[in-house]
């Protein structure tokens, strides 16, 4: 279907009041991005939200996806390209998340509020993050499955940010974040020397079961399941 200048200024209007709504959120939080605000903001009625983005939350997801984009493209970019050591990457991987969430303090809270449902911009974070951590378990890196790790360094990476947005910029302690990178990376990363550890050694090679030749997609998809059950069973 050909694009029409409807569709041109559609795409416009939704651009100037993504735009609006994210400046407002920048400097009052999400409790200033209401909708007559946006609309008075941008000269528009407020009508043409509604049409648009359903309600003040799906603005606010549009805002957090605009705000994301160049973010999460950023790291994507550097983990299809990096030849770094993927504990490294990793380890910058959680400097960025740490100062992003600093940078965007309405925004953050307002994609990690636990009242609010999956979000997009959010999912596209996580994906980074899998994309890293498989790295690192295909090096022998991990001593714990890809699973746990990418849930342990969301959620630590999460609560340093929290923790940090809850006193005063001028209060915080500078070196919070890294000391828990050190303690979650202990967790579930092994030492520098790689495969050493036989759960290093599991993990590794479930990371690469999808690739093995000369075995049919049914086997591939059980050996997962055995290597899966026995990664498991050492987490317990």
């Amino acid at each position: 279907m050909p694009i029409t200048t409807e569709d041109t200024e559609r795409d416009g209007v939704r651009r100037r009041l993504v735009r609006v709504a994210s400046d407002l959120l920048s400097e009052g939080g999400t409790t200033a991005v209401t909708t007559r605000a946006v609309a008075q903001a941008a000269g528009m009625q407020a009508p043409a939200i509604y049409r648009l983005f359903g309600d003040k939350d799906g603005l606010l997801e549009a805002v957090a996806e605009h705000v994301m984009a160049a973010y999460v493209t950023g790291k994507s970019a550097h983990v299809e390209a990096t030849e770094a050591d993927p504990v490294e990457d990793l380890h910058a991987g959680w400097r960025s998340h740490v100062e992003f969430g600093l940078a965007h303090p309405g925004l953050f809270r307002f994609l990690t509020d636990p009242e609010r449902g999956a979000s997009p911009a959010v999912e596209a974070g996580l994906d980074v993050l899998r994309t890293r951590v498989h790295r690192a378990a295909a090096a022998g890196r991990l001593r714990v499955s890809e699973a746990r790790a990418v849930a342990v360094l969301h959620a630590a990476g999460t609560g340093a940010v929290s923790t940090l947005l809850a006193v005063p910029a001028a209060e915080r302690d500078p070196g919070l974040a890294e000391a828990l990178w050190d303690a979650v990376s202990r967790a579930v990363l092994t030492d520098a020397a790689p495969i050493e550890e036989g759960m290093a050694k599991t993990v590794a090679f479930r990371a690469t079961t999808g690739g093995l030749p000369g075995l049919t997609e049914a086997e591939r998809t059980l050996m997962a399941e055995w290597l899966d059950r026995a990664i498991g069973a050492a987490q317990e």
